[in-house]
């Protein structure tokens, strides 16, 4: 089997798009932004498409924070490199553009959508899902549910909702000073209870001295993890508070495209669990994990990686030394459903599995997905 093309296709998406105002956070020790949303429009999704003269295509969107998206020029240099591989030969055509990307100007976890593309083909082609590629370790994962609330008790709403809706975890993002923050801690552990796990991810927001204080408060309220704390790329920084508290640290959120510096990240203590997306590449995802599983620590993914989740939802299964899929309202589901995934994976009784069909399994409304193409290249 040889690869004969790489195409993308660029989709319109509703409310996708959005335009920031940046807004100073009162009583930090140094200036620090949150944004508030000043407007939002349509955006386009891109989904790349990887064709083979068996006539077996690979298909995976490209995701960001955003939208994820790739430039003519990028475009035509991957195709330069793999039109005539073999997509069976995955590691081999991964390794090439991971070590080669310095030489082709390129970012790191570039290959990423085309890896995953790969692996839609050779699952295709062995009429596996790639949940059994890889080896499934259990059938289903946990979920958490990302809560949201302007105040207190608005939080402390969400909260119980999503326990009562089965999910056993939540993970707050609370943009507070300190000592506000820690109000809405000890309101959200009071209102759940002992037995359901809590994370807090601070988007970066505390200084050194605030994250050492704030880790030692959620250690006292038995957080499940510390997630983002501080600027991650202030290395130094990120080891003294792995060396201060005692909650795990989970990082490096912003850095996590390149593989390479999340493994140095753990290697040299600067983060005691790896937060990882598979938009970068799931080839590049197992490496890390079985890195963490070496080090007796895990590997915890962000979102949904992509295809509206799919992605992830195979992972979550492969995966033996990884928690939690991340969830957030139902939105992934919707976008999919949106662009004609018609089974993007939602959270049964607070758990996600994976379709059983082959390859990453989405089912395409095809007559959806032409309506919402805007253009090919």
């Amino acid at each position: 089997m040889k690869i004969t093309n790489v195409r993308v296709l660029n989709i319109v998406v509703p409310q996708k798009n959005s335009i920031y105002n940046l807004k100073m956070l009162e009583g930090m020790r140094r200036d620090q932004y949150t944004h508030q949303v000043h407007s939002t429009s349509d955006g386009i999704l891109q989904l790349m498409k990887v064709e083979t003269e068996e006539g077996i295509e690979g298909l995976c969107t490209l995701e960001g924070a955003r939208l994820g998206s790739m430039n003519p020029y990028t475009l035509e240099q991957m195709r330069h490199l793999v039109i005539g591989l073999d997509p069976f030969n995955r590691e081999e055509i991964y390794q090439k553009m991971h070590r080669g990307n310095r030489w082709l100007y390129q970012a790191p976890g570039w290959q990423g959508p085309l890896d995953n593309c790969l692996w839609d083909i050779i699952g295709k082609a062995s009429e596996l899902p790639v949940w059994a590629i890889m080896g499934r370790v259990r059938e289903s994962l946990p979920a958490y549910k990302n809560i949201r609330g302007e105040t207190i008790q608005l939080s402390v709403e969400d909260a119980i909702r999503s326990v009562e809706a089965g999910f056993p975890a939540i993970k707050d993002h609370f943009y507070h000073p300190p000592n506000e923050n820690i109000k809405w801690f000890e309101a959200i552990r009071s209102a759940v209870g002992p037995d359901i796990d809590i994370m807090h991810d601070a988007v970066g927001i505390y200084s050194l001295e605030q994250a050492i204080r704030i880790g030692r408060v959620l250690t006292e309220l038995d957080y499940r993890w510390f997630e983002e704390p501080l600027p991650e790329r202030h290395h130094k920084n990120m080891k003294s508070l792995c060396d201060s508290v005692d909650i795990p640290i989970l990082a490096p959120e912003m850095m996590m495209d390149d593989v390479d510096l999340s493994a140095q990240w753990l290697i040299s203590g600067a983060t005691d669990l790896i937060r990882a997306n598979a938009r970068h590449g799931t080839t590049g995802i197992i490496k890390l994990a079985h890195l963490a599983e070496l080090h007796g620590t895990t590997i915890e993914l962000n979102a949904g990686g992509a295809l509206s989740g799919l992605v992830h939802a195979h992972l979550a299964v492969s995966i033996s030394n990884t928690s939690y899929y991340e969830y957030f309202d139902g939105s992934q589901e919707k976008a999919g459903l949106d662009y004609g995934i018609t089974n993007p994976p939602s959270a049964e009784n607070g758990s996600i599995s994976p379709p059983d069909l082959p390859g990453w399994g989405a089912i395409w409304d095809w007559d959806k997905l032409k309506s919402k193409t805007l253009s090919e290249v």
